[in-house]
């Protein structure tokens, strides 16, 4: 089975701070940048590499919170497998009891639009798996 990481989806409060430190201090490219300012999109994106980007959602995505208020920082990561191996990676969810939050529904990646499915993992991160076609 091919598996590489697709996204990383980071809660911040201040998307064009998030913006600056990882475009100037880190060194990443923005994409998207240009359909979110327009409203076109939800949230801008970083490339990290050919296969992986980072979403920074703002907070009226991920509701906010209060400064000081315990909150989740990563809101979920994505590895993406071959289209070939996801018959056999839904049947080892199944057999292991682990059910779907969400999907399967087509959502956007590293590589376009992709399917994909939302599960907890046994310590309860949030974890999507996709393929894309």
């Amino acid at each position: 089975m091919n598996v590489h990481l697709d996204h990383i989806v980071l809660n911040v409060r201040d998307v064009d701070r998030a913006l600056s430190f990882y475009t100037e201090v880190v060194g990443l490219a923005p994409e998207r940048l240009e359909k979110y300012r327009a409203g076109e999109v939800p949230f801008p994106s970083l490339r990290i590499n050919g296969d992986s980007i980072i979403d920074l959602l703002p907070p009226e995505i991920w509701g906010g919170g209060e400064p000081g208020e315990k909150r989740t920082n990563v809101d979920h990561f994505c590895l993406a497998v071959d289209a070939a191996s996801w018959p056999a990676l839904e049947e080892r969810l199944k057999r292991a009891g682990v059910e779907y939050e969400l999907g399967p529904i087509t959502l956007s990646g590293a590589h376009g639009d992709g399917t994909a499915v939302y599960v907890r993992d046994s310590e309860g991160n949030r974890l999507e798996l996709r393929y894309y076609e």
